[in-house]
């Protein structure tokens, strides 16, 4: 019988590329973590993994046991929602991740909510870029997540998370010239970005080179309120989603654009019915319902 914290780690190792990158996400020794591998290759029978050099890769043996060590992982999340489903009453840890405008805009009203419709519940949240979405909840660092796509940056479905699409976003052009209210007409203007790593980055950049050019980015910031100040200096211009849109401070021009910003929730394939996350997606589909009205 194969141990399932070690067919844990072959998944990872699918995943991550290195031993490394495995050990930092699930808090192992590189040392360690080849150790469990080794045992798991016992256990198989056949070998899992090619070593080359300080690196190793799957063997064709160690791909098919990584898949199905997906499914397992699926079920035994099934397992444990489908046993939490048979409490009274909904309790215990939830860790929720979320971008930094939906945690400000739609995601504390959601919690009071949560929070008193689910006392027993403790709630923790951090922030993070989509881009680390997958990760963390492959690591189980969170349980479920708020997390989204931009048009000119769709994103590969994970066959390891389930996703319920949330709510639909304007994009809107921020500039303060009456005269320039389509991307076409910034080639030549300094642009304000998101920093590099982060999709926000990266729609602005797609979003300008379907328009023929690549942006001249003169600022980096993650904030779309400082976004927003930074436009209103005139310190160049910027592409907003309708969340990001608290205030707009004088003298700024908002355009909508055709492009939309697509937000949802995921969460591990196999936890959709747990009764915390099932909570957590009702509360903040109502708000998310809310703040488009």
């Amino acid at each position: 019988m194969m141990d399932v914290r070690r067919l844990r780690l072959l998944l990872e190792l699918s995943r991550r590329g290195t031993l490394t990158a495995v050990a930092d996400a699930l808090a192992y020794t590189p040392s360690a973590v080849s150790q469990q591998l080794a045992a798991l290759e016992r256990e198989a029978g056949v070998p899992l993994l090619d070593h080359v050099g300080r690196r190793v890769a799957l063997t064709p043996a160690g791909a098919v046991l990584a898949r199905y060590a997906e499914s397992v992982m699926a079920v035994l999340e099934e397992a444990s929602a489908a046993l939490a489903a048979t409490r009274a009453s909904v309790t215990g840890p939830l860790r929720i991740g979320a971008f930094p405008s939906a945690a400000r805009a739609i995601l504390p009203t959601a919690l009071v909510s949560l929070g008193r419709d689910h006392p027993g519940l403790e709630l923790m949240v951090t922030e993070l870029d989509p881009a680390a979405v997958p990760g963390a909840l492959h690591a189980g660092a969170i349980d479920v997540a708020l997390t989204f796509v931009y048009d000119y940056v769709p994103a590969e479905p994970d066959p390891a998370l389930d996703t319920e699409p949330l709510l639909e976003e304007i994009v809107y052009l921020a500039t303060c010239d009456p005269g320039k209210t389509s991307i076409q007409d910034l080639r030549d203007t300094p642009w304000i970005a998101g920093s590099p790593d982060t999709l926000c980055h990266t729609m602005i950049v797609r979003a300008c080179q379907a328009s023929g050019f690549t942006p001249r980015i003169r600022h980096y910031a993650d904030d779309f309120g400082t976004v927003l100040a930074l436009v209103a200096a005139g310190q160049g211009v910027s592409l907003i989603p309708r969340l990001g849109v608290i205030e707009t401070p004088p003298g700024v021009l908002l355009t909508a654009l055709p492009a939309r910003r697509r937000s949802s929730i995921a969460c591990r394939r196999g936890t959709r019915h747990h009764p915390a996350i099932a909570a957590f997606t009702a509360a903040i589909r109502k708000q998310a319902t809310a703040s488009c009205d």
